[in-house]
């Protein structure tokens, strides 16, 4: 990717404004559909972490086939792997051959989605087979259903324990990931609890006495209610890691050990993420038993469809330049910052000036969070300026452009911003930025991407 030089401000080719005009009653939303992945608009705000449709795919839902109610299920727990629930046929073509229940057959058709992406279609054959795996692809290739799928087919309602456990790093991707399982199991019985800080943990706790038969959760508040007793573990069938990398990184590797050791030793463990460096291979070893890997175009390390841009500019230049960028881009754009700090003040300064921005970093609560991603998605603030925290999995549909206005540590950082754009074959356009004091660091991120 070679260096364009710029002194203040980058090329204007698209005169169109994120900026401000003045007074908005806009009583319609721009969004993009979950699942044809077009942009259409509703006449509703969307609810943050739910999928919405166009009106097309929202009349297919409606007509999909009736999932098969929970009560037809099977509740021996103890009968094999190949004792599945009822089969049929009546799925879309591209899964008839996973033998599926109807139930999640109706699911996924309801979904919207007729084809599994090549994750899903090597992964949920291999996990319904009970085997380990570890599991490499692009963000946005459609990982989270690929576990999703089996842990539902696997799961029995009539057991009232954990059978299932998935953990993620943030509590962002806590919820996206724990909304598509729902979506799954919407008509078996099962039921799905989230647990992630920033938030009491009361309700959390209520609803483990309750009982809970898959657990999507980050690591520290699920070894919280482990050690206070709210949480037990002993009738996991499968264990999940998203995001990989960082889950047995130095970060979160204490408690991710702490947690395996709660669960049986016989279970099933999947491992998945968008980078899989030998560290995470060789730490993982330990965990898995015989596992099958799947690399899905490992050799790609960013998406396809995305057009780069990389811009040698003084620091002293970068507000400029990100003031014309937003200036001439229609649509949404995610701006990646490298500190907590500094994605506060740009924040500010790109408010100051007018444009409508929401900014994403570690110290705010849940509910702020929540706010900020829901502003975006519904376009209402098209400009999010985050922390690395936004490039760890999480799902934000439609969004145009990426911008590395600081320069991320390592080329897997660097893929995982990137990884915002040009997701399930929509186009994107990633821009970084780098400083004379960053082209060493710059080269070494260019050769890791080959």
């Amino acid at each position: 990717m070679p260096m364009q030089s710029v002194s203040a401000s980058p090329r204007r080719d698209r005169p169109r404004s994120t900026k401000r005009s003045g007074p908005s009653h806009r009583r319609e939303h721009e969004i993009v559909c979950a699942a044809c992945d077009t942009r259409a608009t509703v006449p509703f705000r969307p609810a943050s972490g739910r999928p919405v449709y166009c009106r097309k795919c929202h009349e297919g839902r409606r007509h999909a086939p009736r999932p098969q109610p929970a009560s037809q299920r099977p509740s021996d727990a103890s009968a094999p792997k190949e004792a599945a629930p009822e089969r049929t046929g009546e799925s879309p073509l591209a899964f008839r051959g996973m033998s599926l229940s109807t139930t999640t057959q109706a699911a996924v058709a309801g979904m919207g989605i007729t084809e599994p992406t090549p994750i899903q279609e090597q992964a949920i054959p291999l996990l319904l087979a009970g085997r380990d795996l570890m599991g490499q692809a692009r963000t946005g290739s459609g990982k989270t259903l690929a576990f999703a799928v089996p842990l539902v087919e696997q799961g029995d309602p009539s057991l009232r324990q954990v059978q299932g456990l998935i953990l993620v790093p943030t509590r962002e991707l806590a919820i996206q990931v724990a909304s598509v399982v729902e979506t799954v199991a919407a008509s078996t019985g099962l039921r799905v609890q989230t647990l992630y800080g920033g938030r009491s943990i009361r309700p959390e706790h209520a609803a483990l006495g309750r009982g809970a038969h898959i657990v999507v959760g980050t690591p520290g508040r699920t070894l919280d209610h482990l050690r206070q007793g709210n949480l037990e573990l002993g009738g996991v069938r499968m264990l999940v890691l998203d995001e990989a990398d960082e889950m047995l990184d130095k970060g979160f590797a204490r408690d991710v050990e702490a947690i395996l050791e709660r669960t049986p030793r016989q279970r099933q463990t999947a491992l998945f993420s968008a980078t899989m460096p030998k560290w995470v291979a060789n730490t993982a070893k330990k965990h898995l038993r015989a596992p099958t890997n799947i690399e899905i175009d490992a050799d790609l390390q960013a998406p396809p469809t995305v057009d780069h841009t990389v811009y040698a500019i003084e620091k002293s230049h970068k507000i400029q330049a990100l003031k014309t960028l937003l200036d001439d881009r229609a649509g949404s754009v995610v701006v990646f910052g490298k500190t907590k700090h500094g994605v506060k003040k740009l924040a500010r300064q790109l408010g100051s000036l007018g444009y409508d921005v929401g900014a994403l970093q570690g110290n705010l609560k849940q509910n702020a969070r929540e706010r900020v991603l829901a502003e975006f998605r519904s376009g209402a603030a098209p400009v999010l300026i985050a922390t690395n925290v936004a490039a760890r999995g999480l799902d934000i549909e439609g969004v145009d452009q990426v911008v590395n206005y600081d320069l991320p540590d390592s080329q897997q950082l660097f893929t995982h911003r990137v990884g915002r754009t040009g997701r399930m074959g929509r186009s994107g356009e990633a821009i970084t930025f780098v400083t004379p004091d960053e082209t060493r660091k710059w080269r070494q991120i260019e050769r890791g991407l080959g």
